[in-house]
């Protein structure tokens, strides 16, 4: 049967009514039934060798489109519903975005699952059910509130696979629920999967805000994604979730590797486990009790897991770099503490470098150092990320293993983030092109030749304006604002963190604004736009929100700046709303402190999307300007180098920078007396406070330097051809960004699954 005639059985079954006679809730729902049973019909890839992806978050996204085009249906399924006077993205305000995942980690996970099938690799994702998210925020009073992120319907995408494996804690035991997501690959037939485990029975969301029983272990453990860890309840119920996660996780390894016909003293024969962040680090010393369950001697099994795990750094930021006290380890999981206490025994005979150890002496298990010593390979996510690893971070470890070290830049799929996302410019491509790039994203470079075409850079520009519209429509019907289309929109969505640096954008925004009132008018006007979320016990991050949406409410209030400029947050920043903005930005801002953001797959899509980036030179921003050249790319900033020295030697006086006349009267403005008319005094004098006499990340450093940069990118706008041209160039260097292109060089150096 074709899609319509499935389609036309589903709503019959269903609802007694042909397709045409459906509601959009119903046709969705009929609709995501024939493409879930498509895509769960598909077999496995094939492979004696199977990777498991271990990571805390997937950030999936809408599903019904991305799985349509990676079945093969998604003109067929456009063509059908236009042929009703329907349209698949009316249909997909249906669908609830799955609360599985919060920033990049997330998203870059749910890209490589997504490439992982494409290029038909033997290979799944390991993670948890999350009920409630993240949080679904809120602005009320200009700051962010939390609350539940509900996305679990009766119908979903999960499948019930009707497996559960016993996870056993310190003094109780709970069964852990496996369910599914089909993950179809494009263009192969098979389809990977993404198996979430849950409690047996979950906790209901909470009834006020977020704030639940984080005791509640047997009900709550699957309730939040990185419950607040600002008390020593919160910090435990984090260990529980990883010990869970890694608990089913391997326990599912050792039955699937049963079921194939394989013994576990063949696991890294043919099993490979990528640990992504040192949140499932614990599956290391989880699988080496399980062998010995299973009779493997400890030297066995040591041996055995050390050629199965391998481990991605994704930061250099301490906060992530975990470091549990060995007491939660013993009320979490005690039966893994003599195997941690050998595998420390074992480190230190490996080197008398105390930064080597696992185990530090005031009783803390260091998670990262644990994967790199029993695991066979480390990757950093881009290169100067790696370097930094290399040569700074983990110094100790790379003179110690030079030969498990492997930078793998990130990347992302062009699936969802240019054909999905930005149909219009995936046309364009084709039509200019041919299809070639969408399973080789590197055949892109063939627009260069485009690069005198007039007519091609005209209906470049249209496309961009045309999804300026599409994000105007979006903003008027969901948060009642109204942006001019002929401004330039200005976009910084990320998660909130102060070495991302919002707070530097808003300070330009400061600038601007002084501008306008003292009569300096811009050339055209701004549309500054933010999306972010900061995590609850955050407080200086959420200082940042209070300050942008403070900014935003000043000047929709002034009939002198308004015309010239404004400032937009997004509520609730997330997949959906990234694929409104990514197609609908001239100027990608990617600001982060040089050195901190360890690749930053953002901007590879919103690159891809024809935006130009304003950067520092951190993260994979230095490889982005590499492809483009310096004339397709606005940097600005301190060096990585300048950064890491004024951090190890602990000279960054941000007093001193403050004082600068460039810089004093924008961070005054936070307690100005116009700023705290419709602020809050407290909130904008912490963060006042924190930049005057703290700034750890370093805004002030670079504010001016960003500022004249930011002016000059502003400034060619102006040419539209040029800068037309720039989008040209950004849109073909963008291939080398895949996470196909990524996944193949994870299999060829690291899993070997083939």
């Amino acid at each position: 049967m074709n899609l319509s005639q499935r389609l036309r059985a589903k709503t019959l079954e269903r609802y007694q009514l042909p397709p045409e006679q459906c509601d959009d809730a119903q046709l969705f729902h009929a609709l995501m039934a024939v493409t879930q049973q498509l895509a769960a019909a598909r077999p496995a890839p094939a492979g004696a060798r199977k990777l498991y992806y271990f990571s805390a978050e997937f950030l999936m996204g809408k599903l019904l489109s991305n799985n349509l085009l990676a079945l093969g249906l998604f003109e067929e399924a456009r063509e059908l519903l236009a042929g009703m006077g329907r349209s698949l993205s009316a249909l997909e305000e249906q669908e609830r975005e799955p609360s599985l995942g919060n920033g990049g980690l997330g998203r870059l996970a749910a890209c490589f699952l997504d490439s992982i099938a494409a290029l038909g690799l033997n290979g799944d994702g390991v993670g948890l059910n999350y009920h409630y998210g993240l949080f679904r925020q809120k602005f009320q009073d200009l700051k962010q509130h939390e609350e539940p992120d509900p996305w679990l319907e009766a119908e979903s995408w999960l499948i019930p696979t009707g497996r559960s494996f016993s996870v056993p804690f310190g003094g109780f035991t709970l069964q852990a629920v496996l369910y599914d997501i089909a993950i179809p690959g494009a263009h192969t037939g098979t389809a990977g999967r993404l198996h979430l485990f849950d409690v047996e029975r979950p906790a209901p969301a909470p009834a006020h805000g977020i704030a639940f029983d984080k005791g509640d272990i047997p009900h709550c453990l699957t309730s939040f994604l990185y419950p607040d860890d600002s008390d020593q309840a919160g910090q435990l119920l984090r260990v529980y979730q990883q010990y869970f996660l890694v608990s089913a996780g391997a326990q599912l390894i050792l039955a699937q590797l049963e079921e194939r016909g394989f013994s576990p003293e063949t696991l890294s024969q043919h099993v490979a486990v990528q640990i992504n962040d040192t949140h499932p680090s614990m599956v290391i010393p989880e699988l080496i009790r399980l062998l010995l369950e299973r009779g493997l001697s400890m030297e066995a099994a040591i041996e055995q897991v050390s050629h199965t795990c391998a481990y991605t750094n994704h930061t250099i930021l301490a906060e992530a770099l975990e470091k549990w006290p060995l007491s939660f380890i013993e009320t979490v999981a005690p039966q893994l503490l003599p195997i941690l206490r050998e595998l420390d025994r074992r480190a230190r005979a490996r080197s008398d470098d105390p930064r080597t150890a696992i185990l530090y002496g005031e009783g803390r298990v260091h998670m990262a150092d644990l994967d790199i010593h029993f695991g066979y390979s480390v990757n950093g996510v881009a290169a100067l990320h790696t370097e930094i690893l290399k040569h700074t971070e983990l110094k100790p470890f790379y003179d110690l293993y030079p030969e498990k070290f492997h930078n793998k830049t990130n990347g992302v799929t062009f699936r969802r983030w240019l054909e999905v996302c930005n149909p219009a410019l995936s046309d364009f491509l084709t039509a200019r092109i041919g299809p070639g790039w969408k399973t080789d994203p590197a055949a892109l470079e063939e627009l260069l030749a485009l690069e005198g075409d007039d007519a091609a850079l005209e209906e470049l520009l249209a496309i961009k304006r045309a999804n300026k519209e599409r994000l105007c429509r979006a903003l008027r019907a969901r948060q009642g604002v109204e942006l001019d289309v002929e401004s330039i929109f200005d976009i910084q969505v990320k998660r909130l963190h102060e070495y991302k640096r919002q707070q530097m954008n808003a300070l330009y925004v400061i600038y601007k604004y002084l501008e306008i009132k003292g009569g300096r008018l811009p050339a055209r006007p701004i549309t500054v736009l933010f999306g972010a979320k900061a995590a609850p016990a955050y407080e200086m991050a959420k200082h940042i929100i209070h300050l942008i949406l403070s900014l935003q409410a000043l000047i929709d209030a002034d009939p002198q700046v308004r015309p010239w400029l404004r400032v937009v947050m997004v509520e609730n920043y997330n997949v959906s709303w990234a694929e409104q903005l990514i197609p609908a930005c001239d100027l990608s801002e990617q600001i982060s402190l040089a050195s901190k953001e360890a690749s930053g797959t953002g901007k590879m899509k919103f690159m891809a999307n024809g935006a130009v980036t304003l950067g520092t030179l951190d993260g994979a921003n230095v490889e982005i300007a590499q492809l483009v050249g310096p004339e397709n790319i606005y940097t600005f900033g301190a060096s990585s180098q300048e950064v890491i020295r004024l951090y190890q030697e602990g000279s960054y006086r941000s007093l001193e920078h403050y004082h600068r006349p460039g810089v004093e009267y924008l961070v005054d403005f936070l307690v100005s007396p116009e700023l705290l008319s419709v602020g809050d005094p407290a909130a904008l004098a912490a963060l006042w406070r924190d930049m005057k006499h703290k700034d750890y990340f370093m805004a002030l450093l670079d504010v001016e330097d960003y500022i004249s940069v930011k002016e000059r990118a502003l400034a060619g706008y102006e040419d539209r051809p040029a800068w037309a041209r720039k989008m040209l160039f950004n849109i073909a260097k963008s291939g080398y960004f895949s996470s196909d292109r990524t996944i193949a060089e994870y299999n060829r150096d690291i899993w070997r699954l083939h």
